[in-house]
């Protein structure tokens, strides 16, 4: 019986961290032709840094996170996806194009509900038309605590 209560937690537990991707908003044609296009490609600079550590936050709390960047190419920076690492983490995405110059957000809520005490590292995966990579990783940390 305690085996089987055990698998029965570790279940819930991984069901609760599959991951969820927030879509943009913009037609799937204006993202084709920005990310199949390298000529439409444009920069990013990430203002507060890739990595963020959030310091402490009480077990069942929802922390959110912002990870601020300015579109520094001369094209449209177009988001077509924003992926979490786990499903206790849900993003949001900037759903218009952001113009050169520009600056945005990627935001995403962190629950810590049923989490692991201490130390928690989540990744975000940004999906853009942006050079040299497509793909930039975000992270963050927090301690969780009783």
């Amino acid at each position: 019986m305690k085996h089987v209560l055990i698998l029965m937690v570790a279940a819930i537990g991984i069901a609760g961290c599959q991951p969820t991707e927030s879509k943009s908003k913009l037609s799937d044609a204006e993202v084709k032709n920005a990310m199949g296009d390298s000529s439409k490609y444009t920069t990013v600079e990430w203002l507060d840094s890739t990595y963020r550590d959030y310091g402490k936050i009480k077990e069942g709390e929802v922390l959110e996170v912002s990870f601020h960047f300015k579109n520094t190419g001369n094209n449209d920076l177009i988001v077509a996806n924003v992926r979490p690492g786990c499903g206790c983490t849900d993003p949001e995405q900037p759903q218009e194009p952001i113009p050169p110059g520009k600056e945005g957000v990627i935001k995403a809520k962190f629950n810590s509900k049923g989490q692991h005490i201490g130390e928690n590292r989540k990744f975000i995966t940004v999906t853009a038309n942006t050079k040299p990579s497509p793909q930039t990783e975000l992270a963050f940390s927090t301690e969780v605590t009783q």
